[in-house]
């Protein structure tokens, strides 16, 4: 029996942040968009939920509301302890990024961004696996093949094709599309672990998210060794907060410790009345991969645009993913509204090829500096005397805030956005 065939103009794949920004920009731009999923919402992702300035700013473009009455927490900076120091940052609003951030469970984000696709017009069908490419006699993808998916997670055996002529692949981490089309991940750029869980806690409405710069671990001769990482409070402002660390893949000691035991042992070490333990612990510690500074490419290649952790989108310097990944959405959106609206296929494959152009511009220069600045902190002594003496430096944290959030107003900003601005790119891209 022949797969039921549906066709459109765009397919993406993939419902997350980054796959629904695209399809609801898509759809707002006039086209034809069909949105896979292969689960069925709501769904889980494993996240902090912290959303910085710059994420909030694609939420507003997006046009998604963000009302703290339907459940969005509002935080107003970044706390950070280390070295015995305490100090709180505010963001640092400008004509580009609004001071303040959110925070909303993935539970809750993806669905709600997933909605916002549909209601923009975009076709979404749940419990659509992908599996495969449809390639044509150039070898370019002209669609892909999809298991249908039961309730229970396991195929129906129904099988369906969805063809378009151009498909974005927003599948996150592992992307099976991006390998089928062969994009394997590069070995040249960091990698980052995360682990996180849920606990009840009296401090669910902390209006600063919490950043702690020192996290242990044994090393083989028994002694401690500081990793590179930061561990996470982000108050979800339901009586609940979510807790977790991030790691690098810069220290020789990655991939030999258990990153659970790291977060458990850290975790003890807080103070009793946050009530934040064993007997609070809502959920199992669950943990992802954070694929960092664009480690798939090409972006664009053979009708297939990579958007999100499929191209590698993660910020270096404070592991979020969120914001990049809606702003390769927008980006991917506009160069494929452009493209299919040139006369020939010869016009429509060059204005696609822009894409890689556009991201690398966006984002191409920071991520080669957080490159540099994540293989510094993989050393353990460096690690050691940036806490030491760069906490006690209030002027000089608010400038690393903003350039770890990569929050500089984009233009006649201050002294610091414009060196950073400067900065990003002069940096080459690669």
């Amino acid at each position: 029996m022949n797969p039921q065939v549906e066709t459109a103009q765009v397919i993406v794949v993939g419902a997350g942040p980054g796959g629904s920004s695209t399809a609801a920009y898509l759809a707002a731009h006039g086209l034809d968009v069909v949105l896979l999923e292969k689960t069925s919402f709501p769904r889980d992702k494993i996240c902090g939920d912290g959303l910085t300035p710059r994420a909030v700013k694609e939420l507003i473009s997006l046009g998604v509301p963000t009302r703290e009455e339907d459940g969005w927490h509002r935080t107003k900076g970044l706390r950070i302890i280390g070295g015995g120091m305490r100090l709180e940052l505010d963001w640092p609003g400008n004509a580009t990024f609004p001071a303040y951030g959110l925070v909303r469970t993935r539970m809750d984000l993806d669905e709600i961004l997933a909605r916002h696709a549909v209601a923009r017009g975009a076709r979404l069908h749940e419990l659509t696996s992908v599996q495969a490419p449809i390639l044509d006699r150039r070898g370019h993808i002209c669609g892909v093949t999809a298991r249908v998916m039961g309730p229970d997670g396991r195929p129906t055996g129904e099988t369906r094709e969805y063809r378009a002529p151009v498909v974005v692949a927003a599948d996150g981490n592992s992307s099976r599309l991006s390998l089928a089309m062969d994009r394997p991940k590069r070995d040249d750029r960091p990698m980052g672990v995360a682990v996180r869980t849920y606990y009840r806690t009296p401090r669910h409405d902390d209006q600063y998210i919490e950043s702690w710069l020192e996290l242990w671990t044994k090393g083989d001769d028994g002694s401690d060794v500081l990793m590179p990482g930061y561990g996470w409070l982000f108050a979800l402002g339901d009586g609940t907060c979510n807790v977790g660390l991030g790691i690098l893949d810069t220290a020789e000691e990655f991939g030999t410790f258990d990153y659970r035991d790291v977060m458990r042992r850290w975790v003890a070490t807080m103070p009793e009345e946050w009530e934040i333990s064993e007997e609070t612990q809502l959920a199992p510690i669950r943990g992802a991969a954070l694929p960092m500074c664009f480690n798939r490419q090409p972006l664009y290649d053979r009708g297939l645009l990579l958007v999100g952790d499929a191209g590698g989108m993660v910020n270096p310097f404070n592991g979020e993913g969120i914001a990049e990944a809606m702003e390769a959405g927008r980006h991917a959106a506009e160069v494929i509204a452009s493209a299919l609206a040139r006369a020939t296929p010869g016009e429509t494959e060059a204005v696609l090829q822009s894409y890689t152009t556009v991201m690398k511009q966006s984002l191409g220069g920071y991520y080669m500096l957080g490159k540099g600045f994540a293989t510094l902190i993989g050393k353990p002594e460096v690690m050691r005397l940036a806490v030491r003496y760069g906490l006690p430096r209030k002027s000089l944290m608010r400038l690393l805030l903003k350039i770890m959030a990569n929050l500089p107003q984009e233009r006649d900003g201050r002294l610091d956005d414009r060196v950073l601005n400067a900065l990003s790119r002069m940096t080459p891209a690669a």
